[in-house]
């Protein structure tokens, strides 16, 4: 009997989803996870600065329509492997939205050379970039 299993970007598609509900800014839930040889090295979500206080208790920091009061979640996943010493190069990177052109810059000079994401998101420059980058930038519908 063959099991029907969900693919390996699906499964980590999923788990980026769930990271999302740790999201303490509600205008926007984002979760990211970076992975190489199918082991997860890293998960981030849309938060404020460590140790204070987040959009959800004191409000919005808004900038041009945005709040900029949260670290994005590909930024904290990246924060994250730097501060438990986790290499990232040649890993993969699963969001659950595109990466702002900031988020994309710090994917690119990572190491990371896949983006595997959900909804496009706001900024159409991490296309043109990523090519010239060489990053696969790959786009998981629904």
């Amino acid at each position: 009997m063959v099991i029907d299993r969900t693919s390996w970007d699906n499964y980590f598609m999923q788990i980026a989803q769930d990271v999302s509900t740790r999201s303490t800014c509600d205008r926007k839930f984002v979760g990211a996870v970076i992975v190489r040889d199918k082991m997860i090295l890293s998960t981030g979500y849309n938060g404020s600065i460590r140790g204070l206080p987040h959009c959800d208790e004191v409000g919005h920091e808004m900038d041009n329509g945005h709040c900029v009061r949260t670290v994005h979640a590909e930024a904290n996943a990246i924060v994250q492997a730097a501060r438990n010493g986790v290499g990232i190069e040649g890993a993969d990177i699963y969001v659950t939205a595109s990466p702002c052109y900031n988020c994309f810059k710090l994917i690119a000079n990572s190491g990371i050379q896949r983006i595997f994401y959900g909804e496009l998101y706001r900024d159409e420059r991490i296309k043109t970039h990523a090519k010239e980058a060489q990053i696969e930038l790959i786009h998981l519908a629904g």
